[in-house]
């Protein structure tokens, strides 16, 4: 294996913080290296009325992972294309151009991206199609901590950095539980989705337990991105604490594993719940 040594990236409500990424219109970014805590990973919004134009543009040295949040739309990419419906998503490689054409209710898009060397093949995965598959899609957690995982890029799309999904809490109850943290291989953030008000949730990112770092009261439509450390959080009571998670491999495909984590070692009896969406990759 390659040694490399990674710059961890400090935990900051300044920088891993970023509210309300879906309160503007077109194609918008809220996370970026230089002026977040990450160091690949790139995060954005693009969200379009029925009666918008489509938005074409280019990926350059980034591939690119949308992943549809509400609405419909049509995305043509590579010489394909492809209709999202919700939680839908659409791996593109860099060095493509595409267009997002939204549908009668409009779209609302999360664009994740980072910059990779090699180029794979477009792929399309259709939420439903996750659903029915029990490595892709299954429950973690017991009592206080039970939720439904959805991997939507992981070990059945071929990139180089990004993964991706989504997680489902029951009411009241903690996700990312046990504590594990992953820094060493991969960077993470996370998109807050599906809480209409007054749902909300705190996270909790840190190194020391005694001393978090970052401790904060989250919404839908909020990120926190998670450059090191423990990361888990808890919904209100009578409401879920729902997100699309987010990751960027330190090393291109070398690094790219799910489920590969260290557990926070006064619960590391418990293991991480994630062993049936890990990588079939050693």
């Amino acid at each position: 294996m390659t040694e490399h040594i990674v710059k961890m990236e400090s935990i900051a409500p300044g920088t891993c913080v970023v509210r309300d990424t879906a309160s503007r219109k077109g194609r918008t970014r809220a996370v970026a290296p230089g002026t977040t805590a990450s160091r690949y990973l790139h995060y954005g919004r693009i969200i379009l009325d029925a009666r918008d134009q489509p938005l074409t543009f280019g990926t350059g040295e980034f591939e690119t992972v949308l992943i549809c949040l509400g609405g419909t739309a049509t995305i043509a990419a590579e010489r394909q294309t492809f209709s999202l419906d919700k939680y839908d998503s659409l791996y593109v490689p860099r060095s493509a151009e595409m267009t997002v054409t939204p549908g009668p209710a409009g779209c609302d898009l999360a664009e994740i991206a980072a910059p990779v060397a090699k180029s794979h093949p477009v792929q399309f995965v259709r939420f439903a199609d996750v659903q029915q598959d029990p490595g892709l899609h299954f429950t973690a957690g017991g009592p206080s901590a039970l939720r439904d995982l959805n991997v939507l890029v992981g070990k059945n799309v071929e990139a180089g950095r990004i993964m991706a999904g989504v997680t489902f809490s029951q009411p009241g109850n903690w996700t990312s539980w046990p504590p594990h943290e992953h820094a060493a291989m991969l960077e993470e953030a996370y998109l807050y989705v599906d809480m209409p008000k007054p749902a909300f949730g705190v996270q909790l990112v840190y190194t020391n337990s005694h001393e978090p770092e970052l401790a904060t009261i989250v919404h839908e439509g909020d990120i926190v991105l998670m450059p090191q450390g423990y990361h888990p959080n808890v919904a209100a009571p009578g409401g879920p604490i729902n997100f699309i998670w987010m990751m960027a491999a330190n090393v291109e495909d070398e690094d790219r594993k799910y489920g590969v984590v260290n557990v926070h070692p006064d619960f590391a009896a418990l293991g991480s719940g994630l062993d049936k969406g890990k990588s079939a990759r050693p």
